[in-house]
């Protein structure tokens, strides 16, 4: 319908694209659903209603990537490549597809109506794929049992373990937490984690086919389903003794985890706050239109609450490496506990996806060939 014929499409207001289009008190900036891919791209440098949506992830994969590499030159650190450090890469390929699949949903839904579906439907999976990487490596650094000093008791033989698993990292260990908290740690931690983000992205996805009228409640309430289960392991750290030895440094490296994780929760609950209150643009329709509306503010927060997170994180992965005979759950990160559950969970998004987006099409597909139809015209006129 409309095409650049040397210049951008013009923006519109809310009155002049489909409804499925529309935001709640955002009433111009909007891009028509027939943009192509170049146009898409080119819109991040335009003053429309997704260019802060877009620029608010995309800018924190490069923040966060800075923070990230940091423990890689700790002192003790093995290769990035270590068994060690399968936890951390996996939080981080979570991370990273969150933010990336976030800013290009943002910069690309206006290439059509079933794209748009489909871009928000990989956006909602790596979510889901995003709290699985964090509880990996929760299991394995802020597990109850990560950082028990070494006693030499459960039949371990540590001579053959210690040649595996390298210098400068801990050993095997015994068992030191309630039979109750092993059982659900070691069997069913990670598991409940992949079922609850399973459940996730289903809920999510049925929001942009059914559910319309309560869908921001929804979407924010879901996802706090899998904050509680993962969180888990820090709930235990949080109500009982710290396992670090009292006055070491690992003890002082893990003192920040408090700290962090209440800064992350806050962060959290402000991002649930924005989604859901459409604060500001709810008290000024119109004039938040570009930039300032509570999507920008609820990519800020859920940022700010990954990097506390990270910090949290790489704090306990500094309080294992500096004592030599502190301990990692069970045998350590192998590739099938980390790299194995992440590329089964994505495969298996990766089907839900694939499904939702084939129902988009029997619903959209009708008006993207209209709107296609309508474009092709254009384009004859403008030549």
């Amino acid at each position: 319908m409309f095409l650049n014929c040397g210049q951008s499409p013009p923006l519109l207001q809310h009155t002049e694209v489909p409804p499925r289009v529309t935001e709640n008190f955002i009433l111009s900036g909007y891009r028509f659903p027939n943009y192509s891919i170049w146009q898409c791209l080119l819109s991040a440098l335009r003053p429309t209603n997704e260019t802060g949506n877009f620029w608010t992830h995309f800018l924190p994969v490069f923040i966060f990537a800075y923070y990230f590499v940091e423990p890689f030159g700790w002192q003790g650190a093995p290769p990035g490549d270590h068994p060690f450090f399968y936890p951390l890469w996996n939080y981080f390929i979570g991370v990273f597809c969150l933010l990336m699949a976030s800013s290009m949903a943002h910069l690309l839904n206006s290439m059509s109506l079933v794209i748009r579906e489909v871009c928000f439907f990989v956006d909602y999976g790596t979510i889901s794929a995003y709290t699985v990487g964090s509880s990996i490596a929760y299991y394995y650094y802020i597990h109850p049992r990560a950082g028990i000093l070494e006693t030499g008791a459960g039949g371990h033989n540590h001579s053959s373990a210690a040649s595996e698993r390298g210098p400068n990292l801990p050993e095997p260990w015994s068992f030191h937490a309630a039979p109750c908290v092993s059982a659900f740690f070691e069997l069913w931690y990670i598991p409940s984690s992949c079922v609850v983000a399973l459940i996730c992205i289903l809920s999510c996805c049925n929001t942009r086919q059914r559910w319309r009228t309560y869908r921001y409640v929804i979407r924010t309430l879901v996802f706090l389903l899998p904050f509680l289960v993962s969180s888990t392991p820090i709930f235990y750290r949080l109500l009982t003794a710290s396992p670090y030895p009292s006055g070491s440094s690992s003890s002082e490296a893990s003192r920040s985890l408090a700290h962090y994780f209440y800064r992350h929760c806050f962060w959290l609950l402000a991002s649930a706050l924005f989604n859901i209150s459409k604060v500001p643009e709810r008290f000024a329709p119109g004039s938040f239109d570009i930039w300032g509306h509570s999507h920008q503010w609820f990519h800020c927060c859920t940022f700010l609450s990954i990097l506390d997170e990270l910090h949290m994180i790489t704090g306990e992965v500094r309080a294992i490496l500096q004592h030599p005979s502190l301990a990692l759950p069970t045998a350590g990160p192998t590739l099938l506990s980390t790299y194995g559950v992440m590329l089964l969970l994505q495969a298996t998004i990766a089907s839900i996806i694939a499904w939702f987006s084939w129902c988009a099409n029997g619903i959209y597909g009708p008006e993207r060939d209209k709107l296609a139809k309508e474009r092709q015209n254009s384009h004859l006129k403008c030549h």
